[in-house]
Order: structure tokens, then C-alpha cells, then sequence
């Protein structure tokens, strides 16, 4: 329950941040956005103003003269309470000339390096902030003065200073809510994947048939439900099978023990003739050898899949096949015949030592279930695309309802185990295994009475 409660504020962290992060962009935003809108309205005020007066603004015998001095009295002039507007005359050397009532004793700020721009900046009068412009007297196209012209910038920097006091203050409120809202519904996403711990933790060797719970919806957690379940399935059948596996080797390797045992202890109640005692030997032999090629195979059921990359080759799988069936024909003393239809080379990469013990428990198969005398065919050839390699016999065939099983370890027809067929019924289950990792897939088509076709089809097209 911790990891998961730790999961949860991981991610409510982790939003948070990012959430956090882009409200404080969008605060910034805001903030600059309103500062932008407040300093243009007064830079447009104070151009509006500038446009006004300066048709009114004359120069007589030198002197910068303001031909409506009663514009002086206007409100906004001579008030220094709502909205003012501060005008000011210098000429080229700053000095005053003429000023707006409501400026009284203070003077605008003339600043040499801004003589020739008339874009506003913001100063201070006194103690009080301004938005002050510049703007030069010219008399044919000579500088005969400035106009200095400035308004309060108070009550807007009042309203910058508590937007930005709103702004810090909900920030942090707004950080808060979204921590909380986002633990409460990441804790609510999570319940599913909660109940899905609850239930495998559950889980056990006794239990493996249990499984999670699936949701109706079709989203991730609905897949990963599906997906441990689907693992749950395997690992019951790999369990099932590995117990029967190992039921079956132990009954199987229980029989010739016995034979030994037995064989051995008849030996000793009394003494025996020297043919007796070979007769004994060569059965207590026979039990070892029996035996012996059981742990073999599953030796070799055990090692399937340890092949390494260097085994795969690409080979003709023709010339592949002819080698093979000419070989046990001279070494199991067969007729095995190679057939095919194709005439190009057909160029395959394959894990040739897994083709190899595939194709020989195949026709060992073949041997010991058909006839000294009949033939045995491997078939090469393309079907739908896809390579395949057949093995055909015309030996006692395998029941309809055993077809599905004969690929199981140690499975046996029940007719065949009243005839002395030697084999340990591993062979076909090794074929299985290793056609698996090998990427081949096996079908079987078979008659009783009228032998057996085993196709190993590859997956590569052609």
C-alpha cells in the first residue's frame, strides 16, 4: 500500500509542476499584457495632448511663446489630483521657459541624451511617478526648444502593484487545489491497477485458476488485466504440463527400473547356468539402454531453445533435404526418397541443427511405425508461399482423436503399447519444442491403416 500511495503523490508531484509551470506563464502573461495595455493608453494620452498643444506653441523674437495661456487653466492643468497633465517649455538647454500651473514649484526632468526621441519613459516628480515624453520645438528645421510633457502614473502602478499582489496570492491557493485535486484523482485511477495487486498478490501454486477481474473498458488497464491474465494461463499450463511431464518420467523410468531389480534379484536366489545368466544380463542390459536413451531425450527436451545465432544459417533447403534423406538412407538401411516440384534453388535461414534433429525424430518415427519394405518420402515444395518439407509414411497411421495429443511427452496410442515398439514418446514432443523456437509450424495428417504426413511449414515468405 505504501509503493502505491507513493506512486500517487509521485504523479499528483508531477503535474502539479508541469500545471504549475503553466499558470505561472500564463500569470506572467497577464501581468505583461495589462503593464503593455496601461503604458500605451498613456503614451497615447500624452501624444494626444502633444498633438494639441504644439499647433498652439510659437516662437516670438526667440522665445517660445504658448499662444493660449488659458489652456493653462484647464483642469487637468492645473489640478494635480485626477489624471493631471504636466506641461512644461525649455529651451535647448533645459531651461524653463514655461510651465503648467500644476506643477507648482517642480519641474519635468529634461534629459540631453533623449533629445532627439520622443518616445515616453517613465520618471519621478517629487515623489510621484510620471510617464514622461520629450518632444523638440523645431523652427525651420532648427531645435529651438522642448516640450515636456508628463502624466501621473500613480493610480496605474497602483493597479500593476495589486495585480501583482492577486497574481503571488492565488498562486500558491491555485497550487495547493491542484495538488489535492490531482492526488484524489490519480488515487481514483489507480483503485483498478490496486484491486489488480490485491488480486495477484492473492495468487499462488494452489490457486493459479484465479484470475483478475477485467474492466469494460478497453484501455490500458483493461489491457493489462487481459495481459496477466493471459500470463496466468500459461503459467497454469506450464505448471500442468510440468507436473504431468514429470508424473510421466517418473512412471516411465519407474518400468525398466523395475525389469533391473528384478532381473537382478533373480539372479541371485540361486546359482544359474552360464546361459541363464546371459539371458538375465542382456535383459537388466536391455532396461539400462532403455534407460539411458529416456534420459537422453529428455536431456535433449531440456537443452531445445539454447541454440545460438551462428546456428542460423542460409542454406538451399532442396540440397538440404536430399543430403538428409540420402544419409539415413544408407544409415537406417531405408528406402527414403526425396521428391520435389521445384526446380530453382530454394535459399532459406534456418537453425540447421534444429532442422536437423526435427527431420531425424520425424523419420525415426516413420521407421518404427511402417513396414521394412515401404517407402518413405521427403517432399520439398512452396504452398501459399510458404516453404514447407514433408515427411510421408505408409505405416499404421495415428487415430483421428489422438492427433492432438501425440505431441505430448510421453504419450503412447494404446493399441501401439500392446506391440513392441521401441521408443520413449518423447520424440515428437522434442519436435514440437524445437519447431517452436525455430519459428516452423508442424501439421499432422494421418489415416489409420493408411500412414502419416508430417508438414513443417517456415514462416518466410517467398
Amino acid at each position: 500500500m505504501r509503493k502505491t500511495n507513493s506512486y500517487r503523490e509521485r504523479i499528483a508531484k508531477r503535474l502539479t509542476w508541469v500545471i504549475a509551470l503553466i499558470v505561472l506563464i500564463v500569470f506572467v502573461v497577464i501581468y505583461l499584457v495589462v503593464n503593455f495595455t496601461i503604458i500605451q493608453n498613456s503614451d497615447k494620452t500624452l501624444l494626444a495632448e502633444a498633438e494639441k498643444h504644439l499647433k498652439e506653441i510659437s516662437l516670438v523674437d526667440g522665445v517660445l511663446i504658448f499662444s493660449h495661456k488659458d489652456e493653462w487653466e484647464e483642469a487637468e492643468h492645473a489640478e494635480i489630483q485626477l489624471n493631471p497633465i504636466f506641461i512644461e517649455i525649455v529651451d535647448v538647454q533645459g531651461k524653463t521657459m514655461d510651465r503648467s500651473p500644476n506643477l507648482k514649484e517642480k519641474h519635468l526632468t529634461f534629459l540631453t541624451d533623449r533629445s532627439m526621441r520622443e518616445d515616453a519613459l517613465t520618471l519621478e516628480i517629487g515623489n510621484e511617478e510620471v510617464r514622461q515624453m520629450q518632444i523638440p520645438l523645431r523652427n525651420k528645421g532648427e531645435v529651438e526648444g522642448y516640450l515636456l510633457l508628463a502624466t501621473s502614473f500613480e493610480d496605474s502602478r497602483h493597479l500593476l502593484s495589486n495585480l501583482l499582489k492577486i497574481l503571488l496570492f492565488f498562486y500558491p491557493a491555485i497550487l495547493i487545489s491542484i495538488f489535492l485535486t490531482m492526488r484524489y484523482l490519480v488515487g481514483k485511477s489507480i483503485e483498478p491497477i490496486q484491486e489488480i495487486t490485491a488480486i495477484t498478490n492473492r495468487i499462488t501454486q494452489k490457486n493459479l485458476n484465479e484470475r483478475v477481474l477485467l474492466t469494460e473498458q478497453n484501455d490500458e488497464i483493461g489491457q493489462l488485466a487481459s495481459s496477466i491474465n493471459e500470463l496466468l494461463s500459461r503459467l497454469e499450463q506450464a505448471l500442468t504440463r510440468e507436473k504431468q511431464f514429470t508424473s510421466d518420467a517418473s512412471h516411465e523410468l519407474r518400468t525398466p527400473l523395475a525389469v533391473l531389480r528384478g532381473t537382478l534379484e533373480v539372479l541371485i536366489r540361486k546359482p544359474r547356468t552360464s546361459e541363464e545368466y546371459e539371458s538375465k544380463i542382456q535383459t537388466a542390459l536391455q532396461s539400462i539402454d532403455r534407460m539411458s536413451e529416456m534420459i537422453e531425450q529428455l536431456l535433449v527436451l531440456a537443452r531445445v531453445g539454447r541454440f545460438s545465432s551462428s546456428d542460423y544459417i542460409t542454406v538451399d533447403l532442396l540440397d538440404f533435404a536430399q543430403s538428409f534423406s540420402k544419409k539415413m538412407s544408407g544409415d537406417y538401411a531405408r528406402e527414403i526418397n526425396f521428391e520435389t516440384n521445384l526446380s530453382l534453388p530454394l535459399e532459406l535461414e534456418v537453425n540447421t541443427k534444429s532442422l536437423q534433429m526435427i527431420l531425424t525424430n520425424l523419420l525415426q518415427n516413420s521407421i518404427k511405425y511402417s513396414e521394412q519394405d515401404s517407402v518413405i518420402v521427403i517432399r520439398v515444395g512452396i504452398h501459399q508461399g510458404m516453404p514447407f518439407i514433408t515427411v510421408e509414411d505408409e505405416g499404421v497411421g495415428i487415430e483421428s482423436e489422438s492427433l492432438d495429443r501425440i505431441f505430448d511427452p510421453f504419450f503412447r496410442e494404446t493399441q501401439l503399447l500392446e506391440k513392441p515398439v521401441p521408443g520413449t514418446g518423447l520424440g515428437l514432443a522434442i519436435v514440437r519444442k524445437l519447431a517452436l523456437e525455430s519459428g516452423i509450424s508442424v501439421d499432422v495428417e494421418s489415416r489409420k491403416g493408411m500412414g502419416s504426413v508430417f508438414r513443417l511449414i517456415f514462416q518466410e515468405k517467398i
